[in-house]
């Protein structure tokens, strides 16, 4: 039982719920117990360890079991789950560079994400995954994947949806499709078979004047919308191939 806050393991947990700690370490928490469940019918990460909630049964009778005081684990359950919490290895996820998107053929419509906010950008990968979206490339703008509040708002689509770090949002190339309220209608816009659909930094949104090809959602009465419903509404709209 680890009752201290110095301890060095607990330290190396508590560094996980922060994209410091995800980038060092290579690991996540997985929380939740319906996600945790789902995932244990087919597990295809790396269980690391598993860190039992006070007065909980081990889950995983081969894991590595961390017990920690109940003050400890609170600090770890940074959602409230109050249920046992699974160590995993992060699946990889390749890095691509400026140079790299100049000559990058995708497989569809991939989604180019520089959602900053944890929750928003585990939205969108849910809503990607509904949507077949063969990959989503994550700009240096972007919010770690494996932040505990992403992987929740998912429900467990970032475990599956393939993914890739890419360069700035700047540094994309002008042949992406920006999601713009300044473009062309999208009620009018002919899907290509493959491209990047690129949006809007929440906050700042994107000089999508470098874009060659720029599509909006018509609305009325409302100036913008959040990132994760625009999105959705865009790749709604892509024919099923």
């Amino acid at each position: 039982m680890i009752e201290s806050a110095q301890n060095d393991t607990f330290k190396k947990l508590l560094s996980l719920t922060s994209s410091k700690g995800l980038k060092e370490e290579g690991l996540f928490l997985l929380s939740g117990e319906k996600l945790i469940r789902e995932f244990l019918k087919k597990p295809h990460l790396k269980i690391v360890s598993e860190i039992p909630a006070p007065h909980q049964s081990p889950l995983v009778k081969d894991a590595v079991q961390v017990e920690l005081a109940a003050p400890l684990f609170n600090q770890i359950d940074v959602l409230g789950t109050h249920f046992n919490i699974l160590v995993l290895e992060q699946p990889p996820v390749p890095a691509l560079t400026a140079a790299d998107m100049a000559s990058y053929k995708p497989k569809g419509i991939e989604v180019v994400a520089p959602i900053g906010d944890p929750g928003n950008l585990g939205a969108l990968i849910r809503s990607c995954e509904a949507f077949s979206v063969p990959r989503v490339i994550l700009s240096r703008e972007a919010a770690h994947p494996f932040l505990p509040k992403s992987v929740k708002a998912s429900a467990g689509s970032v475990l599956r949806v393939p993914l890739a770090r890419g360069p700035a949002l700047n540094e994309f190339p002008s042949t992406c499709i920006a999601l713009d309220m300044h473009g062309a209608s999208i009620n009018d816009f002919a899907w290509p078979k493959s491209g990047l659909l690129l949006l809007g930094e929440e906050g700042p949104g994107l000089d999508a004047t470098k874009f060659q090809t720029r599509v909006r959602i018509p609305t009325s009465g409302v100036e913008s919308l959040n990132v994760v419903v625009a999105a959705s509404i865009a790749l709604s709209r892509i024919p099923l191939r």
